[in-house]
């Protein structure tokens, strides 16, 4: 599955990017769904990271990959 998340993540990188921002996969746990995240550059101190994290990441991950529950940042 780790695969599968790297692939969706560099579809979404470019958008990050553009804001001066960047994310990078931590860890892909297969049995829990849950998926770690860092979030990088003008990402990792914005106000709205949580919402990025959630709204964007998350939502993109969850609609291309069923089995991811979650996306946590750490």
């Amino acid at each position: 599955m780790r695969d599968k998340v790297e692939t969706v993540l560099a579809k979404i990188r470019p958008n990050l990017q553009a804001d001066g921002g960047d994310v990078q996969l931590v860890s892909v746990d297969d049995k829990t769904g849950i998926v770690k995240v860092k979030l990088t550059g003008a990402c990792g101190c914005c106000p709205m990271s949580t919402m990025t994290l959630k709204n964007g990441i998350q939502a993109v991950l969850k609609r291309e990959i069923p089995e991811i529950k979650s996306v946590e940042s750490v």
